[in-house]
């Protein structure tokens, strides 16, 4: 068996993303909140056996894990590691496909529409300013992002999301219902155009 690579990418202090050499879900994305919901599912099993895992979104090579866990990424990300490994020793399939539940499997086909459109679309037009975009999550039909590197800190961040990024999001998204910045534009450490405070 080829060795598995693991690259972990944190988002922030309780949110980071794995990715992993080889697909663990190919039918979309599936989310998992409790450890009721992993039931059946060796790869969300293994994850929520973790202590303060909240919540572990998975499509095709990627795994984001919620914690709630203070322990920094370096620690958790270890037992992360571990627990993809197990999952895909195992001879059971990482993660089962699920029936659709209505408000959840919304979400789900929502962060997969919306995560093309960053992709294809919202990226690109922010990358020419050393800028990213990265989609943190779609609840209740709202799309939380982050943005960074050049965005991150920007004076005109307000400006990109509300005349760029929403505005792309209503003509080819239309279902989304609101945008959520959780960006910590305070720590923003190269804005391509720095704020006006003094």
């Amino acid at each position: 068996m080829d060795e598995i690579g693991i690259t972990a990418e944190p988002v922030d202090d309780q949110r980071c993303k794995f990715v992993v050499s080889r697909p663990l879900y190919t039918a979309g994305v599936r989310r998992f909140s409790s450890i009721e919901d992993a039931q059946g599912s060796p790869l969300a099993e293994n994850l929520f056996a973790i202590e303060g895992v909240r919540e572990v979104i998975v499509s095709a090579n990627l795994v984001t894990v919620v914690k709630v866990n203070p322990a920094p990424w370096q620690v958790v990300g270890r037992a992360v590691g571990a627990a993809i490994r197990s999952a895909l020793a195992s001879e059971r399939e990482p993660v089962a496909v699920k029936a659709d539940v209505a408000g959840a499997a919304d979400d789900d086909a929502l962060y997969q529409r919306v995560a093309q459109v960053f992709e294809s679309r919202v990226n690109p037009m922010v990358a020419g300013h050393g800028g990213r975009v990265d989609l943190i999550d779609v609840q209740d039909a709202t799309v939380l992002l982050r943005m960074a590197g050049g965005c991150q800190g920007c004076g005109m961040a307000d400006v990109t999301l509300r005349q760029g990024i929403e505005q792309i999001l209503r003509q080819t998204v239309p279902e989304v219902r609101g945008i959520v910045d959780v960006t910590d534009h305070s720590s923003g450490e190269n804005p391509y155009f720095a704020s006006s405070k003094k």
